[in-house]
């Protein structure tokens, strides 16, 4: 089992390796559900996070909270960010662009966007030599449930290898949405990773682990500190 644990900068990034994480998704602004961190902490969280063997790190690249739809500027900030990222040795990014559906009452993936930032993402990994994963993060689970499985297929084809989900709106337990989190696994098969997480603690993750039969869980508890 591979824990992925939130952090926020570099609060507990040390305890958290030390308990069994062996990813940490690389935040700031966890209250607002994750922006953008620093170059100082990118550069330190690096440092500290490959001295432990099998270790890697995904930075979240988000310029506010909010919402998930982006304007020009917002996505030029973001490009920089990645490439920025990328050179100062970050294993993968953690991405979410959104729009608004054609009815206004809701969202759907933002092709175009997210496109544009996997493909800085992939050309930063071919300048150094070393594939820069990508994650696109809770963004997701804005999307209704059957936009959902239309979007896996879409980021399948773009090359995002993980889906960050809590399988439902944020707050609820995550074992009500259990079914939702199998439906997204068997869309997804062996194309991508869905990766579960928000109310997964060391507490439940063995059980919510078997009941989806996954091998990787996500949370800012998900190892006991």
């Amino acid at each position: 089992m591979l824990y992925e644990f939130c952090a926020e900068n570099l609060t507990n990034v040390e305890s958290a390796l030390k308990a069994g994480a062996r990813r940490i998704e690389l935040c700031d602004n966890l209250a607002v559900g994750g922006t953008t961190p620093s170059a100082g902490v990118i550069e330190q969280a690096v440092a500290l996070i490959h001295k432990h063997e099998g270790a890697t790190v995904r930075a979240i690249i988000r310029p506010r909270g909010g919402d998930f739809v982006y304007s020009k500027a917002e996505f030029k900030a973001m490009e920089t960010d990645i490439r920025y990222a990328g050179a100062n040795g970050v294993d993968g990014v953690v991405i979410g662009c959104l729009k608004r559906n054609g009815s206004g009452d809701g969202f759907e993936l933002d092709r175009e966007g997210t496109e544009r930032l996997v493909k800085v993402a992939q050309s930063v990994g071919e300048m150094r030599g070393r594939e820069l994963g990508i994650t696109f993060h809770m963004a997701f689970d804005a999307l209704d449930p059957q936009t959902e499985l239309d979007a896996i297929d879409v980021l399948v084809e773009l090359g995002v290898d993980r889906i960050l989900t809590h399988g439902g709106a944020a707050g609820t337990p995550i074992e009500d949405n259990l079914d939702r989190l199998k439906a997204c696994i068997d869309r997804a098969g062996s194309r991508l990773v869905i990766l579960p997480g928000g109310g997964i603690t060391y507490e439940n993750a063995p059980a919510v682990a078997s009941a989806l039969g996954v091998t990787e869980l996500h949370g800012t508890k998900i190892v006991r500190l």
